[in-house]
Formats: structure tokens, C-alpha cells, sequence
């Protein structure tokens, strides 16, 4: 069951690793169809070239327990189910640990919008969610990061939709997508302007934001003027 899903999740994956955004086995993809109630994602340490649609593990949407698939699931599982299940808007996610948007989440911090490259991708800053105390670490690690990151959305009046990605912090970023491909394509965007906003900052200490007219014209010029963005 599930073949269109399992293969749409496996080609993204692979598509991951094709960027250089997942290392070894440093990253995944997921996405789910809400109509069937299931999402599809890679399964734990297996080596991006020998992935395959069959290898995919099929999650429930009602309570995150494997319902198809001969694999363990990625260990990030549970991040991506409480994402699903706590941002109905949201169609696919990506997890990665790409040096430069790992480098501001190490550091704690948002990663600002400089220039029309960022207005571009997302209306806001990429934000940098808390760390997770140490007893969030010990229980439901994984969980409790997804719940970190819906609670830094909720608390700062964000969607998925216009900021397309988190950080959080001493971890590494999540990306956001309408299906798995355009996730994977914000997961490359987002490092993109992570190592723009570094070499921007390394030429001058003291650069401010980008003007907020210059980006409106930008973020509405590619998402249309009815956009949907939390921060108004």
C-alpha cells in the first residue's frame, strides 16, 4: 500500500543527499496524506544509495506507531508526527544538519533577513527555537523537540507557511514544505542564505535587517499578494 507516497518520500531523500545536505545518514524527509492518515519517512541508518520506495516506513497519523514497513523508522519520527499533528497546513518536512544553518542554531540564533535572496524564501527570520531542558532530553527526546518548535510558532505568532524553517538550538534545522521535494528545495534555500548571512556579517559587523518595503515586494511578488503569513 502507500506506493505513490513511499516513492514521492524515497526520491526526496535521495534528492537530500544529492544537494549535499545529508551526510552519511544526517537527514530525512517525511510527508504525509492526511486523507489516508498516514505520512511516509526514511527509515533509520540506512545508507541514502541504497534506499528504495519498499524500504520506506509507513507512521500513523493518529498516534506516530509504525503501520507498514519491514524498517525502524527514522529515530526523528516523532518530531515530524507532532509537526503533523499540531500544523494541519503542513505537508512535508525535512531534518538536516547542514553546516551553516547548524552553525546559527549551534550559536542559538535566528538567522536574519539580509537581503532579497531571504525576502524571497521566507517573510520572516528564520528563527531559533530553545534548547530542550535536560529533562526533555532524557524523556521523549525527539518529541519534545517537535514540541519546542510548535511552541516557539505558536508563542511568536508564526506559520509554517511563511517561515518555512527553525532552528533549533545547539541541534540543527527543519525545513517545511507544501509536498517532500519543495521541503527538501527550502531545506537547500535555507542554506543558502545561512552562508549568506555569515559572509554578510564577516564584511560588516553592524548590517541591519533588509528594508521591510524592499522585502514585502519580494516575499509577495513570489507567493502572491494574499499570502498567508503570521506576522503582520
Amino acid at each position: 500500500m502507500y506506493e505513490d507516497l513511499k516513492k514521492i518520500v524515497c526520491d526526496a531523500n535521495k534528492e537530500l543527499h544529492a544537494h549535499g545536505l545529508a551526510p552519511f545518514t544526517w537527514g530525512n524527509v517525511s510527508q504525509v496524506d492526511r486523507n489516508a492518515g498516514v505520512f511516509a519517512i526514511k527509515p533509520s541508518g540506512v545508507p541514502y544509495d541504497d534506499l528504495t520506495p519498499e524500504k520506506m516506513v509507513i507512521v500513523s497519523l493518529s498516534d506516530g506507531k509504525v503501520v507498514e514497513g519491514d524498517y525502524n523508522p527514522s529515530s526523528d519520527t516523532p518530531t515530524h508526527y507532532i509537526l503533523y499533528k499540531e500544523f494541519e497546513e503542513l505537508n512535508a518536512v525535512v531534518h538536516t544538519h547542514s553546516v551553516n544553518a547548524s552553525a546559527f542554531a549551534q550559536a542559538g540564533r535566528d538567522i536574519p533577513a539580509y537581503g532579497t535572496t531571504h525576502a524571497d524564501f521566507s517573510y520572516t527570520a528564520v528563527p531559533c527555537a530553545r534548547a530542550l531542558t535536560e529533562d526533555e532530553v532524557k524523556s521523549e527526546y525527539e518529541l519534545n523537540t517537535g514540541k519546542v518548535i510548535v511552541a516557539h510558532f505558536k508563542d511568536n505568532n508564526l506559520d509554517t507557511q511563511s517561515t518555512p524553517a527553525v532552528l533549533v538550538r545547539s541541534h540543527a534545522p527543519f525545513a517545511f514544505g507544501k509536498n517532500a521535494s519543495d521541503a527538501v528545495h527550502n531545506a537547500a534555500v535555507l542554506e543558502i542564505v545561512a552562508e549568506m548571512a555569515m559572509k554578510t556579517e564577516s564584511l560588516k559587523q553592524d548590517v541591519t535587517s533588509i528594508d521591510k518595503y524592499l522585502a514585502d515586494k519580494h516575499y509577495f511578488r513570489k507567493h502572491g499578494k494574499d499570502a498567508y503569513y503570521g506576522q503582520k
